[in-house]
C-alpha cells in the first residue's frame, strides 16, 4: 500500500537548483534514510515533503488519514511545558484520556477518575502510560515536572524524541535521531524502530543505524534521487556498482567526442538530416565526456613535528565538582601513535577530562605532564565562531595564506579548502550560510592545518555525512601522531581505536583492549553473568533467614487494591458470569440431536474461544482476589 508519492518534485534557492525532478514512492511498512553530502537538501526535502518549505513544482501526495510525526532537527517547543506536559501534547485521543485520568488522580476526585478511566478503557489505553514511563527512563528524562526552557540542548532533542515516539504514528519522519544520544539510548532506539509498525523516512549519518534499521535507501546526489532496496551495505556495494558503469559510461563517450570533435572543427553544414543528427548526437556526447565522478579524498601530506620520548603523563589526577566526582587517582603514561576512545554516559566527565588533557581545565589533585615537543589538535563540540560578513577562505587565511608540507612544500589556503572538499565556488561564501555539518568541517580544517602531532577529538562526527566521515577515517588512518577520540558513532570508534577508557561514573575509569564493539559484547556478557549471579541464591542463607522473613510477612501492611484495579475485579466478575452463560448455550447446542452441521461447527469453534478467555480471566480474578 502506497504511504507516500512524490511526483516531479523541484526546488531551488534563487539560481541554485536544490534538487530537480525527483520521483519516488514509500510504501506501508518500509524504512527508508535519505543520505547526501551535507548542503546537498537533505533536510529541506523533509520539510518540503511536510508543506514546511514552498517548492517550486511537482506533487507530493501523502495517503488520505495517516497520521504524520517529524521530528526535526531545531525542536519547536512550549517553554513552559513540563517534560510530561511536552510529551503529551498530542491531538491524540488515546494520551488525552491518560493525560486526563492523571490529573484527576492527582485531584483525588472519583467521579472524575471514574469518567476518566472509562475513557481508558473504551480507548484500550491502559499500556500508553507504561509506555511513556518507559521511553522517558531510557531517554533519562525522569524528572518529568522540569520545565522544557530549563533544559539543555540536547535533553530537549531528547523530548522531541519521546514525543514523536509516544505518538505511535502511521508515517514517522525523523531528522537527525540520534544526536544528542548515548550508546546505550541509540541501540535501544536501533531495536524499538526495528520492531516499530511505523513507516519510517529518515535521515541519519549513524551507519550503523543505516545497516540495521532501514530497508532502503534514498541518495539525493547530483540534484536527483537514485533508489537501493537494502541497507546500508548493499547500498554502497550497488553505488560502487553504479559509479563504474558511469566511469565506463563517461569513457566510451569522451574517445567518441574526441573523434566527433575533428569532424566539428571542419564546420560541417548541417543541410542533410543524417548531419543535423550528428551535431546533435555530437553535443549529446559532449555532456556526458564532461560528466565528473567526484572521488572524495582528504590527502594532505602535512608537515608534522615528531613525537619525542615524552608525550602526555598522568600521575594519580583527581578531579570533582560539588555533585559529580570525574576523576579518582587516574595514572596513565601516553605513547606514540596511540589511539585511545573514550567512552561513557553523558555527565561522567568525558569532556571535562579532554579539557584538563589540553590545560583547560586544572585537576584537584595529582598532576598531568606534557612533553615538549607535543603540539596539541583540540576539536571541541563549540561550533566554529565566524564573523556575520566573514568568507569560507578568509577563516583560513587568518590563520595562513600557506601551509607548510613535507619536504619543504607549500600548499595556499584555496588549494586546502579544494583537499578538503570544499570547491571553488564555494570559496567566497559567507560562513553564517553554511550548513551545521559544513561549519564542522570547516572548523576541522583549522585544526589539522596547525600540523598537530597529538589530536583530540570530541564528538568529530556531528553532522558530518557519511561520505565526509569516511574521508576523515582514510586521514586518521594515516596519522602519525595520537590520537583521543569520543564519539557516539560506533562505527568510527571500531575503526579508529585500539583500546577504551570507559568513565563508569563515581571518578573510577577503565582501560579497556580492543575497539567498541568488543567493549559492548564484554559488557553483555558481564551483566548475563551478573544476572544469573543475582538470581542464584544460597540455600543455606534461606534457611537461616526464613523465620525472619516470616515475621516481616506477618508484620508487614496487606497491599490494597487501586481505584484502577478494583474496577477492574469487579468487570472480571461480569465478565465471568457471562462467559459461563455463554459457554452452557454452546455446550446445549453441541450435545443437542437437532443441531445442523454448521451449527456444530460454528458452536465448537466459539466454544474454544470462549474456554480460554474464561481462564485468562479466571487467572487474574484469582490473582486480584488475594488484595481484595
Amino acid at each position: 500500500m502506497n504511504y507516500l508519492s512524490v511526483e516531479n518534485l523541484t526546488k531551488s534557492f534563487g539560481d541554485r537548483v536544490i534538487f530537480e525532478d525527483l520521483i519516488f514512492g514509500i510504501d506501508q511498512g518500509q524504512k527508508v534514510a535519505i543520505v547526501a553530502k551535507n548542503g546537498n537538501g537533505k533536510t529541506t526535502l523533509l520539510r518540503c515533503l511536510l508543506g514546511q518549505e514552498s517548492i517550486d513544482d511537482g506533487r507530493i501526495v501523502f495517503r488520505k488519514d495517516l497520521r504524520v510525526a517529524f521530528m526535526e532537527q531545531t525542536e519547536h517547543m512550549d517553554n513552559s511545558n513540563t517534560i510530561l506536559e511536552e510529551v503529551f501534547a498530542h491531538d491524540l485521543p488515546e494520551l488525552k484520556a491518560v493525560k486526563e485520568y492523571n490529573h484527576a488522580m492527582r485531584m483525588d476526585d472519583e467521579d472524575l477518575i471514574a469518567a476518566s478511566f472509562e475513557a481508558i478503557t473504551e480507548l484500550n489505553a491502559w499500556d500508553m502510560e507504561t509506555k511513556v514511563n518507559q521511553i522517558l527512563s531510557v531517554l533519562k528524562l525522569t524528572d518529568t515536572s522540569r520545565l522544557v526552557s530549563k533544559l539543555s540542548g540536547g535533553q530537549k532533542k531528547r523530548v522531541a524524541l519521546a514525543k514523536v515516539l509516544v505518538a505511535e504514528p502511521d508515517f514517522l519522519i525523523l531528522d537527525e535521531p540520534t544526536n544528542h544520544l548515548d550508546l546505550d539510548m541509540i541501540e535501544w532506539l536501533e531495536e524499538y524502530l526495528s520492531k516499530s509498525k511505523s513507516t519510517i523516512l529518515m535521515v541519519t549519518h549513524d551507519r550503523y543505524f543505516l545497516e540495521v534499521v532501514c530497508d532502503t535507501i534514498l541518495e539525493l546526489e547530483e540534484k536527483t534521487i537514485f533508489k537501493y532496496k537494502g541497507n546500508f551495505s548493499y547500498y554502497l556495494e550497488k553505488k560502487a556498482e553504479r559509479q563504474e558503469q558511469l566511469a565506463s559510461t563517461i569513457g566510451k563517450a569522451q574517445n567518441q567526442f574526441k573523434k566527433e570533435l575533428q569532424w566539428m572543427r571542419r564546420q560541417p553544414k548541417a543541410r542533410g538530416t543524417k548531419q543535423k543528427a550528428r551535431i546533435e548526437a555530437f553535443h549529446d556526447t559532449k555532456k556526458v565526456a564532461k560528466q565528473r565522478i567526484d572521488k572524495d579524498e582528504i590527502d594532505i601530506p602535512v608537515k608534522m613535528e615528531r613525537l619525542g620520548t615524552k608525550i602526555l603523563e598522568c600521575h594519580h589526577v583527581k578531579k570533582s565538582f560539588p555533585d559529580t566526582k570525574i576523576l579518582n587517582d587516574f595514572t596513565y603514561t601516553f605513547k606514540r601513535q596511540e589511539r585511545v576512545g573514550i567512552v561513557g554516559d553523558n555527565g561522567t566527565g568525558k569532556s571535562t577530562f579532554l579539557n584538563m588533557l589540553m590545560g583547560l581545565e586544572e585537576p584537584n589533585g595529582g598532576k598531568i605532564v606534557t612533553g615538549e615537543t607535543v603540539v596539541f589538535g583540540y576539536y571541541s563540540q563549540q561550533l566554529l565562531e565566524a564573523e556575520p560578513d566573514q568568507k569560507v577562505i578568509d577563516v583560513i587565511r587568518d590563520i595562513a595564506e600557506y601551509i607548510p608540507l613535507e619536504k619543504g612544500r607549500e600548499m595556499s589556503a584555496a588549494q586546502f579548502l579544494e583537499k578538503f572538499l570544499f570547491p571553488r565556488s564555494m570559496h567566497y561564501n559567507f560562513v553564517e550560510k553554511l550548513s551545521g555539518g559544513e561549519k564542522r568541517r570547516l572548523k576541522l580544517m583549522t585544526i589539522l592545518m596547525k600540523n598537530p602531532n597529538f589530536l583530540i577529538l570530541d564528538e568529530p562526527t556531528n553532522d558530518l555525512d557519511i561520505f565526509v566521515m569516511s574521508v576523515l577515517e582514510d586521514y586518521l588512518r594515516s596519522f602519525q601522531g595520537c590520537l583521543i577520540v569520543v564519539s557516539h558513532d560506533r562505527y568510527f570508534m571500531d575503526k579508529m581505536v585500539d583500546h577504551l577508557f570507559v568513565f563508569e561514573g563515581e571518578g573510577e575509569v577503565k582501560d579497556i583492549l580492543g575497539n567498541y564493539t568488543a567493549f559492548r559484547k564484554q559488557k553483555q556478557h558481564d551483566q548475563k553473568e551478573a544476572k544469573k549471579l543475582a538470581n542464584t541464591i544460597d540455600v543455606k542463607e534461606v534457611e537461616e533467614d526464613t523465620s525472619v522473613q516470616v515475621k516481616v510477612e506477618a508484620n508487614s501492611e496487606k497491599r490494597k487494591l487501586s481505584f484502577k484495579e478494583k474496577m477492574e475485579f469487579e468487570q472480571i466478575e461480569k465478565d465471568m458470569e457471562s462467559l459461563e452463560e455463554e459457554k452452557s448455550k454452546l455446550t446445549l447446542i453441541l450435545s443437542s440431536p437437532d443441531s445442523s452441521n454448521d451449527d456444530l461447527m460454528s458452536a465448537g469453534q466459539r466454544l474454544s474461544v470462549v474456554v480460554a478467555d474464561l481462564e485468562s480471566k479466571t487467572d487474574r480474578w484469582l490473582e486480584l482476589s488475594e488484595f481484595a
